[in-house]
């Protein structure tokens, strides 16, 4: 039988990596949207600096010398998760990630998906394609996709036994037997798998199995809840696997959040205390409305917590860093934790 033998959960925006010299590249963009959801309200940016004026001395938050220190705490948290996972070393990492229109679009897009095929490819970036992002997402493309194009095995029996206790538990999930193409061109996998790739295995060939959640596109987001009870379903198919090759270590990753591209950090304290404390009751109470835009990927969080509920282990922190840079509170609350 399979064995869970440690879980983790690491942010994966932009800023990660983008010199903190260049996060101002992010924030011009973030002054250019009309929508910024915030504590269950719409705000366009000159309204989102009078609803949080006083809240926070953003001013000095996103000076370049206190950026400079939270850049660089991003990155030892990181490195501590990346040296944690290479100690592990597991047989198959398990990441639980969001998809941003990036292998589905409006005409199909799953609530919960498991990819199944033997492989899956981390494409690098065309000049064309990058040319199409804003310089703030272009300066930051290299930290989510290698230079050349990167193949990394996946243990489909795993997968499909996942996507079996799925089916014995009444979720009606997709099945991802094959990578998507669009008009033709293979479309590499998306960034939430794809940082997990880049910065925390460093592009080691360590067999992935991508599962991807709809956090984003109303209507059919998960709830909360909904994601801790998808995830336990995950905790039993890996606890309870007998396939031919079943004799492995297994470790999960949450890819995503906690809260962007408003930083809420009253709602960040509170959803990674409930899961320290393993307070079900807490993060399902926690309104819908607050998991709106970026911050809809804690639910990754959430799912991974409810796998390793079926593993005992219970979460630690290994730091919390609010990233921001605007004078409107934007930015990211990075977050890095382990269940070990």
């Amino acid at each position: 039988m399979a064995k869970l033998v440690y879980g983790f959960g690491c942010s994966h925006g932009p800023l990660l990596s983008t010199p903190a010299e260049n996060w101002d590249l992010r924030a011009a963009d973030d002054r250019k949207n009309p929508d910024h959801p915030f504590r269950g309200k719409s705000y366009s940016f000159s309204e989102l600096v009078d609803a949080r004026r006083g809240e926070k001395d953003f001013e000095k938050e996103m000076a370049l010398a206190t950026r400079q220190v939270r850049h660089e705490r991003n990155q030892r948290a990181m490195d501590r998760l990346g040296q944690k996972l290479a100690e592990v070393n597991p047989d198959i990492v398990v990441v639980v990630g969001d998809d941003q229109h990036e292998w589905f679009q409006e005409d199909v897009q799953p609530t919960f998906s498991v990819y199944c095929a033997d492989q899956v490819v981390n494409a690098a970036m065309t000049e064309e394609e990058l040319a199409k992002k804003s310089p703030g997402i272009r300066i930051a493309k290299s930290g989510q996709h290698p230079p050349v194009d990167h193949t990394y095995p996946v243990p489909a029996d795993l997968a499909r036994a996942i996507i079996d206790q799925a089916v014995a538990d009444e979720f009606d999930v997709a099945v991802s037997a094959e990578q998507i193409h669009k008009n033709g061109k293979l479309v590499s996998v998306g960034h939430a798998v794809g940082f997990i790739y880049r910065r925390i295995l460093k592009d080691r060939p360590v067999p992935v199995i991508p599962i991807l959640l709809n956090t984003y596109f109303p209507p059919n987001r998960p709830t909360a809840q909904r994601c801790y009870k998808f995830g336990q379903s995950i905790g039993r198919a890996i606890a309870n696997w007998n396939g031919e090759n079943a004799n492995k270590k297994v470790a999960v990753c949450a890819s995503g959040g906690i809260s962007h591209f408003v930083i809420d950090e009253d709602f960040d304290n509170r959803m990674l205390a409930a899961m320290q404390a393993l307070d079900t009751k807490t993060i399902f109470a926690e309104p819908e409305n607050m998991f709106r835009s970026g911050t809809s990927e804690t639910k990754n969080w959430i799912t991974v917590a409810g796998i390793m509920s079926e593993s005992g282990r219970k979460m630690s922190m290994v730091d919390y860093v609010p990233s921001y840079r605007s004078e409107a509170g934007t930015g990211c609350g990075m977050g890095y934790a382990s269940w070990d």
